[in-house]
């Protein structure tokens, strides 16, 4: 294999990684962050855990279920809202349906912009029913999801507080049950619980299914990658919203909801193993994500109780991994790259720290990664070097025997043989740097550190493209420096493929997340300077 040749599946070789990866991994990318006006995030958890006795009772053997008589299920007063105020976020439940209008995060806005409207996580159309809302199903008693219930308070501030607070909602049907919905919220965290509980109170046994849903509308002005996602049996199930259809999973649903590229809400059954879920869209034509636990017997004068927890906030890892249910997997770094990605977000992470500004720290995290590879990196262009100096006996070996390639291929071979030189020596560093190069990509293009992070003078968001095109165009000007560089291709084919090689990847490179393009262009540049200094060195 010529050097010129070589050097041109190396090219060939990166440019389909990058464009296969992005088509097969990374197909939802929407265009430019700038023209969100808002972040919508929902995720649905469903209530798993089945009835647990009331103190003082003990669970009888399940009895032919009497049907309850039916209640008379009446919006009684008007719908209140109730506000939620803590350090991380804003939220606004609604006593219809007990459930979730609005969650603003205070530390996150829809743009850049000083003003700009603060992330909202719920997003569902005028009158339609809200996430969070809870139904028993499949049940002796059907209570509707948008029944109006009571609250113990009007309003629950926690932004100077450090101890957990409670959200009570209660619906009671006199003589047959009431039906209590406990929201636990903690200042220091994106994550609240969901206890329900129903307390049987007609004189026969009835059978419950509990489920909670998530609706959102899928954002109008292209919110990037917007989907329903469930991590089923620690496999990570994602249908992205404009294509989605109805799915079921489970059971085993460690958790589900809805997301979009920097954002999840996602709801955490409490017995994942009685848990199933599935995506849909409802009448409106909003995503619904439902979660759906057993069915439970609940005795006379016996409560059931249903626990969930509700994660609703940013695609932090830390924050992700300390619920303990994998969660982080909602960041898409792919299944394949987590051993190393996640190593990559540490490290980016640490020297943040010390840093403060995420460009400069994908610049160190290239040239550390270009010293790790730095013996591969010359050993490449060493081999490259030597091929070039072959390249007149190898014109005379192909003149010679153009008509008998068996030959030609033999004498190539002892040419090599004879120089010391492999084939693949300029090939194979290239080769074993692509899981590196797939782990940043994937991590540069998803990890929420990167969102609205400034570099230096015109790049204020790392995650969105250079608005002005400026890095793209010169990374594509140090590719065909390099390639100006490298041995000439005997092929005229091969020359003219190289020679478009540059425009294809800076064309390719316009929309990509400018923190990505920095480190590819930084990467050029130690390259350039690397195969400088070899060309340069005295033979061996």
């Amino acid at each position: 294999m010529s050097t010129n040749m070589r050097t041109f599946l190396a090219i060939l070789l990166s440019f389909l990684v990058v464009f296969v990866y992005q088509y097969f991994f990374a197909k939802n990318i929407e265009t430019q962050k700038q023209e969100q006006a808002q972040t919508q995030t929902q995720t649905q958890t469903q209530p798993t855990q089945g009835p647990v006795v009331a103190p003082g009772g003990v669970p009888a053997a399940p009895a032919a279920p009497a049907p309850a008589p039916a209640a008379a299920v009446k919006a009684a007063a008007a719908a209140r809202d109730i506000r939620v105020e803590t350090p991380l976020y804003t939220a606004v439940f609604s006593t219809r349906g007990g459930a979730l209008k609005s969650l603003k995060l205070k530390e996150y806005r829809a743009t850049l912009e000083e003003n700009s409207p603060l992330i909202e996580m719920v997003q569902v159309q005028e009158g339609a029913e809200l996430p969070l809302s809870t139904a028993f199903t499949d049940s002796s008693v059907v209570l509707p999801g948008d029944i109006v219930y009571e609250t113990d308070r009007k309003a629950l501030d926690l932004t100077g507080e450090a101890k957990p607070g409670k959200l009570v909602f209660t619906y009671a049907a006199p003589g047959q049950y009431r039906v209590e919905k406990i929201y636990t919220f903690r200042p220091d965290r994106y994550s609240f619980d969901l206890e329900v509980r129903f307390l049987n109170n007609a004189s026969a046994a009835v059978n419950q299914n509990l489920s909670i849903r998530w609706l959102e509308e899928l954002n109008k002005k292209g919110m990037e990658e917007e989907g329903a996602i469930a991590q089923v049996k620690n496999s990570t199930e994602r249908e992205a919203g404009a294509k989605l259809e109805r799915k079921a999973y489970g059971p085993d649903i460690q958790w589900g909801g809805f997301e979009n590229k920097f954002f999840l809400a996602a709801m955490i059954p409490k017995q994942p193993a009685l848990t199933t879920a599935s995506f849909a869209r409802d009448a409106r034509g909003q995503i619904l994500v439902t979660l759906d636990g057993p069915k439970n017997t609940i005795p006379p004068g016996q409560a059931g109780v249903f626990n969930y927890t509700l994660f609703v906030g940013p695609k932090e890892y830390n924050r992700l991994k300390e619920e303990g249910v994998g969660l982080e997997a909602a960041i898409n770094v792919g299944n394949w790259m987590k051993w190393l990605a996640y190593p990559i977000l540490f490290l980016m992470q640490y020297l943040y720290k010390y840093v403060g500004n995420y460009g400069v720290v994908i610049i160190l995290i290239t040239i550390l990664t270009k010293l790790l590879f730095w013996p591969l990196g010359n050993k490449s262009y060493k081999s490259m070097k030597e091929m070039q100096k072959v390249q007149p006996k190898l014109a005379e070996l192909k003149e010679r025997y153009k008509d008998d390639k068996q030959k030609l291929n033999a004498a190539v071979m002892e040419l090599y043989k004879t120089h010391k030189i492999n084939p693949l020596g300029g090939c194979l560093p290239v080769i074993i740097q692509i899981p590196v190069f797939i782990a940043l990509y994937q991590l540069l293009s998803y990890a929420i550190e990167l969102r609205h992070a400034p570099f230096f003078w015109w790049i204020q968001d790392l995650s969105a493209k250079d608005p002005y095109y400026i890095t793209p165009i010169i990374m594509g000007a140090t590719m065909l420096i390099q390639q100006k560089m490298s041995p000439p291709m005997g092929d005229p084919m091969q020359q003219k493929m190289m020679l478009l090689m540059p425009v294809v990847f800076t064309f390719l490179f316009l929309n990509f997340p400018s923190g990505l393009v920095i480190y590819w262009l930084v990467n050029n540049v130690l390259s350039i300077g690397q195969q400088y200094y070899i060309n340069k060195s005295p033979a061996a």
